[in-house]
């Protein structure tokens, strides 16, 4: 049976049943990863440009459409006890695809780790000026991040009990303080303040805003016990998150006819106001961090065959990112993460297609899962499948109607199906598959 020596958190096996955890836990940590800071900050954003009504709609409309991604992503993550990086080998794409998936998914998170890092320090460095310099706000804001993921699925969960409170304390003090000002049947039934946005180019703001976090759901959800465990926590975790969260942007956005989120709070509530906003984005970024560990640890067992220990490899990862964060780099490759992100949603396709409709190597997950173990082989490389992953990206990024994420996951899982019913998922080279106490002896 797997077992989590040394707080390794089951980065290279199954998560077994007795160490799965309650939903409602895990719900408080998806509810965090929703309800951040960025997440005020959208529905201000459609606060200034649509009416209360228009906004609650988008708002409806981009959570199902989330909600819908994480279920299907989850439930295969929950019943295989898999993350996202390792599930890969066995849903389209052998070893090789999911050693690509892996490191796609560390370069990408631990991208965001840093850039979150900074805009923290810059946050702290406005609150109190002149304390210490910016780069070292940064460093100390990433290290802090890299010490609670070192304890893995415990510490993230401790940090969400802690910042999830402060942060819906924080809503509301921001709510009545500014609201409290105006009338508010005005305010719900009101005109936008700002430049006027649609609907369906709200809901793709929206469902765009997660969906990264939605495709690398089996991180989260291959700790829960059970189908209606992972429904229970993403309705609770997602739509208070949307809703509550965001329609509470939407209303401080209407009141102060800005979309400027972060001048509207530290106006409103002030120092304490900025310290939780701060604390409120530690629950994102740990999750940044975490994946991108989980992403790296399976790409580098893939490609060198050797077992980096998670906790050591989350306290490499953080240290790297807080430097380059501290030194400004990060900022520079903006533009190469949001490209990168491009990859994401067709993973999310393929896997999903093949695990429901195609079924190519869910067998050997089957016969594994009862023992606790992963299959004894995976294939090497599809081809077919690395094709349709680089087609459905490439289509993601220049398609620039309707919500290009969905529309590029769509594309991938039609493809899939498609090259499935063809007989074109061919494996080229099957390689055995090694445990971490096999890995560790190497």
């Amino acid at each position: 049976m797997s077992r989590n020596t040394h707080g390794d958190d089951f980065a290279l096996s199954r998560v077994p049943a007795a160490s799965r955890k309650h939903w409602f836990g895990i719900a408080v940590q998806r509810f965090g990863q929703v309800s951040a800071l960025t997440q005020f900050l959208l529905g201000a954003t459609l606060g200034y440009s649509m009416t209360f009504g228009e906004a609650a709609l988008a708002f409806l409309f981009g959570s199902i459409i989330l909600e819908i991604v994480i279920v299907f992503v989850g439930f295969i993550g929950q019943r295989e006890g898999l993350n996202t990086a390792l599930l890969a080998r066995w849903t389209g794409f052998g070893e090789i695809g999911a050693a690509l998936v892996g490191l796609a998914i560390g370069i990408s998170l631990v991208g965001w780790f840093g850039i979150q890092s900074a805009i923290s320090a810059q946050s702290l460095d406005s609150l109190v000026p002149g304390v210490m310099p910016v780069w070292l706000w940064s460093l100390l804001f990433g290290l802090a991040v890299t010490a609670i993921v070192v304890f893995g699925f415990s510490g993230m969960q401790w940090l969400a009990n802690i910042t999830v409170p402060l942060f819906l304390v924080l809503v509301g003090w921001s709510i009545i303080t500014e609201i409290s000002r105006h009338d508010l049947g005005e305010l719900l039934t009101g005109p936008a303040p700002g430049p006027t946005m649609s609907v369906w180019a709200g809901t793709g703001i929206v469902a765009g805003g997660l969906i990264v976090g939605a495709i690398i759901s089996s991180d989260m959800t291959r700790f829960n016990r059970s189908r209606a465990d992972v429904v229970k926590q993403t309705v609770v975790g997602v739509t208070l998150g949307e809703f509550v969260i965001g329609l509470s942007g939407v209303l401080v956005a209407h009141a102060a006819a800005s979309g400027d989120i972060v001048a509207i709070i530290t106006s409103s509530v002030g120092v304490v106001g900025l310290l939780i906003v701060i604390t409120g984005t530690l629950k994102i970024n740990d999750w940044n961090l975490y994946s991108s560990t989980l992403g790296l640890v399976n790409f580098i067992s893939t490609a060198f065959g050797k077992h980096l220990h998670r906790a050591a490899t989350t306290i490499v990862l953080g240290v790297v990112g807080s430097i380059l964060a501290a030194a400004g780099i990060l900022s520079q490759f903006t533009d190469f993460l949001i490209l990168l992100s491009v990859a994401f949603p067709p993973i999310a396709g393929i896997m999903v297609a093949e695990y429901y409709i195609v079924k190519r190597w869910r067998p050997e997950l089957e016969a594994s899962r009862a023992d606790g173990r992963l299959p004894v082989s995976a294939p090497r490389i599809v081809p077919v499948t690395i094709v349709i992953w680089v087609v459905s990206s490439v289509a993601g990024y220049f398609i620039t109607w309707g919500i290009p994420a969905v529309i590029s996951l769509l594309i991938s899982m039609v493809l899939y199906i498609a090259a499935g019913r063809f007989g074109w998922l061919r494996a080229v080279g099957s390689a055995p598959t090694r445990e971490p106490e096999q890995l560790a002896a190497v």
